[in-house]
């Protein structure tokens, strides 16, 4: 095994579309795999490990996504930043390069994740815009939806947001932020013009968390489900009733902010 003495933080940005999420998978496009056939090019035979602060689902795109170099001689930052915007595909942009020392810890030092989920609904949206913006056909009630988002702030009992939990996944959870406001990020001539983001924020998210959320709050928005009914989701006490049942689709997922404990 290698003996790491020198480590880096790299911010990158990715269209997910095209991807499997970022962890490696066998004869499938990953964010990781990407990154680290660069990395072969960049560093020739130099040995080298990579670490991520978190998976992604196939199709989720980030704004800002943090992973660990590990290597065991020195590089200046700079002309790394430089080769990865030169040696990456177009769907993958490194943001900044930054030393970090041996006792970080790439997972637990993300304090906190920011994740959009960018919808639209109505008229179909061109088809140009599907790659971020998910779209719905029916119409939705948007000011019952953001009503219904902000009950998800504070600690709660999310087992019904996530699936296949382990014996050691804590469901008990607190969401730090949790709203519904027109979209003001994602802009240009083949976006919709009315189109909305569900922004929020928590220390960590299990899997499929923030999809099942959003769907929760489509259901809300049909008419499907009452305010009652999210209370009760987020219940331990309501046994296996209000169970969410869909996950919504990928594409409209943005991992938008990692803060870390070290700034860079």
């Amino acid at each position: 095994m290698a003996s790491w003495t020198h480590f880096y933080l790299i911010r990158i940005q990715f269209l997910g579309h095209n991807y499997h999420g970022w962890q490696k998978q066998p004869s499938l496009p990953s964010i990781h795999g990407a990154i680290d056939d660069t990395l072969k090019v960049i560093l020739k035979s130099a040995p080298f490990k990579t670490l991520g602060c978190s998976r992604t689902d196939a199709k989720v795109s980030a704004e800002d996504y943090v992973l660990e170099l590990f290597l065991n001689k020195a590089i200046v930052p700079e002309q790394l930043l430089h080769q990865l915007s030169k040696h990456l595909p177009a769907d993958i942009s490194a943001r900044s390069v930054a030393p970090t020392h041996q006792g970080f810890n790439i997972i637990q030092g993300a304090r906190t994740k920011t994740y959009h989920y960018y919808f639209s609904f109505g008229e179909k949206s061109h088809p140009f815009s599907s790659p971020l913006i998910h779209h719905v056909r029916q119409e939705l009630d948007i000011d019952k939806m953001k009503l219904a988002a902000r009950k998800f702030e504070g600690c709660h009992y999310f087992g019904r947001y996530t699936q296949k939990p382990s014996a050691e996944t804590e469901l008990q959870r607190e969401v730090l932020s949790a709203q519904i406001i027109p979209n003001e990020y994602v802009t240009g001539s083949f976006i919709p013009q009315d189109s909305f983001v569900f922004s929020v924020k928590a220390h960590g998210f299990m899997r499929y968390q923030v999809r099942m959320m959003m769907s929760a709050l489509f259901e809300t928005g049909r008419g499907l489900w009452r305010m009652d009914d999210l209370d009760q989701s987020l219940s331990m006490e309501t046994g296996d009733t209000h169970k969410v049942m869909h996950v919504a689709p990928p594409s409209g997922l943005v991992l938008h902010k990692v803060n870390m404990d070290e700034t860079f």
